[in-house]
């Protein structure tokens, strides 16, 4: 993957297309529309999660410009393929003068990969208060750390492919290139699906998340996205992650997104499947 950060530029320039999608043909979809983006060309042949949770988020902008995505709640309901585009049908639901909210289907060929409902907001102006730990420095260049689904400079004091046993707690500080205001929360979003399953893992011993596909399955089943600021990607971000529960074959955790300076711009939450081996 010589140019990942081209790629996902352009996954995230969706195209609007007619509204009857592959698969609904003949049937009048008049109130809905439809956007196409193309899949990252990832070796696994995969379609990977933070993709589509990027691409809803941009499906949301374009249908609803007016105002900034203020939630997205995802349900991951197939697996889907990196060698085909991946095509979202947005249905508004409701929109008024301060508030809107819009159903996201992601559709890939016949498939229904992810549904999502998206809760869209005009901002406005009011007190302000925030509680939140105090967070670390940022680590040095030598923390930097390389991450075959992320194209953007990351560090992190801690590494989630060592299997000893850990607290379920990870922070990661990234800052991608120079990019579009407007791409700057799907950027976010798309990061928000890299690390949840990995810090699940490291009070278990034994295992990494470098063992996905040989020791267990893992895969996201619902993620949820909660934009409280506006926020920057390429100005230092910091993910804090913390896993509370693994359990029936299947792993939660949850984490806030921080700027350099300590403000709280996004939450998000996780369930992920984690199927071991016999």
């Amino acid at each position: 993957m010589p140019d990942l950060w081209g790629d996902l530029l352009e996954c995230l320039d969706l195209r609007q297309r007619p509204t009857t999608p592959p698969g609904d043909r003949g049937r009048r979809r008049e109130t809905l529309t439809v956007y196409e983006g193309p899949s990252l060309p990832l070796d696994n042949g995969w379609l990977f999660g933070g993709q589509v949770l990027a691409q809803i988020v941009r499906a949301a902008q374009l249908a609803c410009p007016a105002k900034a995505v203020k939630s997205l709640h995802t349900l991951f309901a197939h697996e889907g393929k990196g060698d085909a585009p991946v095509y979202y049908i947005v249905q508004r639901q409701q929109e008024g003068r301060s508030f809107a909210a819009l159903t996201v289907t992601a559709r890939q060929k016949r498939d229904v990969v992810a549904t999502a409902m998206v809760s869209l907001h005009l901002p406005e102006d009011g007190p302000a208060h925030q509680t939140s730990p105090e967070l670390p420095a940022l680590p040095g260049p030598g923390h930097r750390i390389e991450m075959p689904l992320l194209p953007w400079e990351t560090r992190a004091t801690a590494d989630l492919d060592d299997p000893a046993t850990e607290a379920p707690d990870y922070d990661v500080w990234m800052r991608t290139p120079a990019a579009p205001p407007e791409l700057h929360p799907a950027l976010a979003a798309y990061a928000t699906d890299l690390f949840p399953i990995g810090t699940a893992l490291r009070p278990l011993g034994g295992v990494s998340q470098a063992g996905n596909g040989t020791d267990f399955t893992s895969a996201p089943i619902t993620h949820s996205l909660w934009f409280h600021r506006a926020l920057r990607a390429d100005d230092w971000l910091l993910l804090r992650h913390h896993s509370p529960l693994v359990a029936h074959g299947r792993c939660y955790g949850r984490g806030d997104v921080f700027t350099a300076d300590g403000s709280l711009v996004a939450s998000f939450a996780q369930e992920g499947l984690l199927r071991f081996r016999p």
